[in-house]
């Protein structure tokens, strides 16, 4: 028996990106068989399939981090889980609670280890939680990588309060995550965006200003204007290179920047300490999250009943077109594949 499965090939770029058939796994001790459903896409897809990780991965290697589905077999030693349950892969395998460990970082789906865009994967039953049955199946696969990554920066490290001013940069899927469950715990929400139809999305989602940073290049100065002075008390860094430093113009005394991403770069020329050292700024890198953040997420999206922003859904022979809107930066939220 074989299953769809998307694939890299040894080939850089979308020309080496492929559907392509493969035998369904069985399940081991301790692991179980899922029939994916959805999976939803990353901007750190793009980066394997362009090469821009550097690493020197197993080819044809099974794209996608993020995914839904049913358990459909057991294997022996198996005991959290049954047949028929609806089950999302956490991004680390590896990391259930804790502090990550370099052995925990290695083990990230969708590279270096197989990801979950093909119709059937098997998980260790550890690695797996159940998703909020409220959800459908493709806002359920928004889940894994940007919710939690946006959990861990808002609420487990970022610790944000009611009351608090949080800028958030951009509508992308851990941008719009960020924007929710800021908003969740209370917090005042200022969106940048270089479009004013995505600034219109953002506020329908919750957002209480909207910054065009094309209007206003110097964005830092408009959050200071939005603030009275006093600075936001968190921003949500997904530019790295280009923005790090107006992130540390922007803050309060004491605030918070979580660095979450790269899309301008991952070197930054030129960084300013002063302002840094002057507003005691506090830099925390994010990656993702454990499964006991990941299940206590859950928790709170099933006590609000809140829903993922999705952009679009894609049946997975359309693969291209969502890499292409991914890309283009077009979406507001999560681009998904239906297999």
């Amino acid at each position: 028996m074989t299953m769809k499965a998307l694939q890299l090939h040894g080939k850089l770029g979308m020309e080496g990106v492929s559907v392509d058939g493969r035998p369904i796994p069985e399940p081991g001790n301790g692991e179980v068989l899922v029939r994916i459903r959805a999976a939803s896409l990353n901007a750190r897809d793009l980066g394997f399939i362009h090469g821009e990780y550097g690493w020197d991965l197993a080819q044809p290697l099974v794209l996608g981090s993020d995914a839904v589905g049913e358990i459909v077999r057991l294997g022996p030693g198996t005991s959290r889980f049954a047949v028929g349950e609806r089950v999302s892969g956490i991004f680390f395998q590896e990391w259930i609670s804790g502090e990550v460990t370099a052995e925990s970082r290695a083990s990230s789906l969708g590279g270096p280890l197989d990801g979950v865009i093909s119709e059937y994967r098997v998980f260790p039953e550890q690695s797996l939680v159940a998703v909020p049955a409220y959800l459908s199946d493709a806002e359920a696969a928004a889940l894994p990588c940007a919710a939690v990554t946006a959990w861990q920066a808002i609420v487990e490290e970022g610790q944000v309060k009611a009351g608090d001013t949080v800028v958030v940069q951009g509508t992308g899927g851990v941008a719009v995550f960020a924007l929710q469950l800021a908003k969740l715990q209370g917090a005042r929400v200022i969106v940048l965006s270089s479009c004013e139809d995505k600034l219109q999305r953002a506020r329908e989602l919750g957002a209480d200003e909207g910054v065009n940073y094309r209007e206003h290049p110097e964005w830092e100065r408009e959050v200071l204007r939005l603030t009275g002075g006093r600075g936001a008390d968190h921003v949500l860094d997904v530019g790295g290179a280009d923005t790090l430093n107006r992130s540390v113009e922007a803050l309060r005394q004491g605030g918070r920047i979580s660095l979450v991403g790269l899309l301008s770069g991952g070197a930054v020329e030129g960084f300013r300490i002063v302002p840094a050292i002057q507003r005691r700024a506090r830099l925390q890198a994010v990656s993702v999250g454990s499964r006991d953040m990941f299940e206590a997420m859950n928790r709170a999206l099933e006590q609000h009943r809140l829903r993922p922003a999705i952009d679009r859904v894609y049946p997975l022979e359309r693969y291209e077109e969502a890499f292409a809107r991914l890309a283009a930066g077009e979406h507001v939220g999560k681009i998904v594949l239906e297999l």
